[in-house]
């Protein structure tokens, strides 16, 4: 733990001269970190292979490229984050000139989950580094072959000075906690954020909490049954539901029920043919033996409660695999509604309209994502009028976490502030006040002693400027 503290103050000591780094400085570092993460592209999938059992091209697609797009937009577009803005001065200071000047918070914490280790390691990086900071990253320690693999790519980019990687568990996150760093990006359960968010203001830190929560999807009368079916069970089972903004249930209306059921079905078959074991290339595992356990008993208390599995279900212990299950005959008081399920189980529950989804989203946590399948604008309006979620995505699932013009983050039990493209690099600066005088100033007149005359004028100013 010697080593923390030492990095530490040493990174507290570099962040003072990074404040005056040139946009081409950090277009330097992203390039550097860009070009050695896509060298080690095969090393990067075998690590996510021995850690989650995930496929190529599921790591393909939400690893690498993830880190890719995000990097080289941060490249493209650092420039004119950096520039200081100026602002109009009102009439009353006419005399003066105001700008926003951004500046680097200073040392970050960066504490990144198990599900897409890669990606939501480097990510955020990408904007502290845009930003002018130093950082130190825990990666998660149930994905142990990701965070050396992180720690590899980061010691080959960067000195510890400017960037360090710690490998460890608790006790290591703990002793990072009680560090006074400025500020804290960590993405994880709400149970753990707030603990996060309980050390950070020791410290009166910045954070940004990227959580999770159960994230619906609404399918109303009139969506395309065929089409929302592919796409919730693409963005469901993908990574076997290991997603925060994967769709957590599914509010149906009970005219397209049936039909959604066995669309949903039908792919299932189509997707993961032939059995877990034959399916494991294409469908990912369960983390670890905890999640499995938890998954499991989640199921079977599901069942217990009135829900049939009318797909999936099925589980191999040795390699950890839960096979997509399908449910139906859930209500809402179901142990299965209770808590982010995170893992390939899907509820499917009958709704009687759109109000009545409405009014049990709203009747629970904020979600961090929600979905809505519907061809009808006046039913899109009143979704998006009606309810609060971190970001919402109409005829899609998940697809707003790729688009880095879009702000990525949750509110309240799903998250503190958000992230991406320019909204990562605000994340993590400072944008200061600035404001220059003259030495003609007006308001000299109005000094000490007050008289009358000078009330006057003052009341003159309320009124007119």
């Amino acid at each position: 733990m010697q080593g923390v503290d030492k990095v530490f103050k040493a990174q507290q000591l570099k962040s003072v001269s990074l404040r005056s780094s040139t946009y081409r400085d950090r277009q330097r570092k992203i390039k550097l970190l860009l070009k050695n993460f896509l060298e080690m592209e095969k090393e990067i999938l075998s690590a996510l292979s021995n850690d989650l059992g995930k496929s190529k091209t599921e790591a393909l697609l939400a690893e690498i490229y993830g880190v890719k797009t995000e990097a080289k937009f941060a490249i493209k577009n650092i420039k004119s984050w950096m520039k200081t803005k100026r602002v109009e001065s009102p009439l009353a200071i006419s005399f003066t000139k105001s700008w926003v000047k951004p500046e680097p918070k200073g040392t970050v914490l960066i504490i990144s989950p198990w599900n897409y280790p890669i990606m939501l390691c480097i990510n955020p990086l990408i904007a502290a580094i845009a930003s002018g900071n130093t950082a130190v990253i825990k990666p998660s320690e149930l994905t142990p072959a990701s965070g050396l693999l992180v720690k590899k790519l980061i010691e080959k980019t960067f000195s510890q000075e400017e960037v360090a990687v710690f490998l460890g568990e608790k006790d290591l996150a703990q002793k990072l906690l009680e560090l006074p760093f400025n500020h804290i990006m960590f993405t994880g359960s709400p149970r753990v954020g707030k603990l996060v968010m309980e050390a950070a203001a020791k410290h009166l830190a910045g954070v940004t909490l990227e959580l999770g929560g159960k994230s619906p999807v609404i399918v109303d009368k009139h969506a395309n049954i065929k089409d929302a079916a592919w796409k919730i069970s693409f963005f469901k089972f993908a990574n076997a539901g290991q997603t925060c903004t994967a769709p957590d249930y599914v509010l149906c209306d009970e005219t397209v029920h049936d039909d959604l059921v066995g669309s949903i079905q039908k792919n299932m078959s189509e997707f993961f043919s032939g059995g877990i074991d034959a399916a494991s290339k294409d469908y990912c595992s369960i983390a670890n033996e905890h999640h499995f356990n938890r998954l499991r008993g989640a199921l079977k208390q599901a069942v217990s409660s009135g829900a049939e599995v009318v797909s999936g279900g099925e589980v191999s212990q040795s390699g950890l695999y839960l096979s997509p299950a399908i449910l139906t005959g859930v209500n809402y008081e179901n142990p299965i509604m209770e808590e982010e399920i995170f893992g390939p189980i899907l509820p499917i529950i009958k709704t009687k309209n759109l109000g009545e989804a409405i009014e049990y989203i709203n009747n629970n946590e904020k979600p961090l994502a929600l979905y809505l399948f519907s061809n009808k604008s006046s039913e899109q309006n009143k979704v998006l009028k009606n309810t609060s979620s971190g970001g919402m995505v109409i005829n899609d699932c998940v697809l707003h976490h790729m688009n880095p013009n879009l702000p990525f983050g949750g509110i309240n039990n799903s998250g503190v502030g958000s992230y991406h493209g320019k909204f990562g690099f605000d994340a993590f600066s400072h944008h200061k006040a600035v404001l220059k005088s003259s030495s003609f100033s007006p308001f000299k007149i109005m000094l000490p002693p007050y008289t009358k005359t000078k009330e006057n004028l003052a009341n003159l100013i309320k009124k007119y400027f």
